[in-house]
């Protein structure tokens, strides 16, 4: 019985993070909102993970894993590839503002589970770089940041989408169209990362 209600407490507080990092961040979460949200002492906070800092990690793990299940490894089509990550911000906007947070409050500097994270992105850049036929290098991996940037950028800043592209911006037919499009700009992207095709001139003359 204390088994499950450690767990469910856990949970509970998860859930609640999630709203309350969503809304303030790291730096603007406060334990004791948490806690209330959760309907629990804020003790139990400390107790089930530590630090506000550990809390966090353990909320943008999950919402991390909830977006990656929704999503296939990168294959044939990039910008497909590149409209489902779309489709996932859109459909899970919790999880891009997380890691905005996590974005402001660590800066340049080493997030946790830096080593583990890199291996999730190590597996998109061999994915990318089979597809394209270049090497899983430097080029890949800017290559798998731009496309993720593309597929991000007018979800992570709304405003600007509806100063660029008007009122309709967030409507659905808007978003349709700007899925259509990042789709579009990601094939013609790549295009310009992977090699040229060979000149056959000579051989066929």
């Amino acid at each position: 019985m204390a088994t499950r209600d450690a767990s469910a407490t856990r949970r509970k507080l998860l859930e609640a993070g999630r709203g309350e990092f969503a809304e303030s961040g790291i730096a603007g979460a406060r334990i004791d909102r948490i806690a209330e949200r959760a309907g629990v002492n804020k003790e139990r906070v400390y107790g089930h993970f530590g630090s506000k800092e550990k809390l966090f990690q353990a909320v943008l793990d999950a919402a991390k894993a909830e977006h990656s299940a929704s999503l296939p490894t990168p294959g044939e089509d990039i910008g497909e590839w590149v409209g489902r990550v779309y489709d996932a911000q859109r459909n899970n906007p919790t999880m891009l503002r997380l890691m905005m947070w996590e974005s402001l409050y660590y800066g340049t500097g080493p997030a946790p589970d830096e080593e583990q994270r890199a291996d999730h992105y190590a597996d998109k850049i061999v994915a990318v770089a089979r597809t394209l036929g270049i090497e899983p290098d430097s080029t890949a991996a800017r290559t798998v940041l731009s496309l993720l940037g593309l597929a991000a950028w007018s979800q992570a800043m709304p405003q600007s989408a509806r100063l660029l592209l008007g009122p309709d911006a967030h409507t659905e037919r808007g978003r349709a169209e700007m899925r259509e499009h990042v789709v579009r700009m990601a094939r013609a992207a790549v295009r310009g990362v992977a090699p040229p095709e060979p000149d056959n001139t000579e051989a066929t003359a």
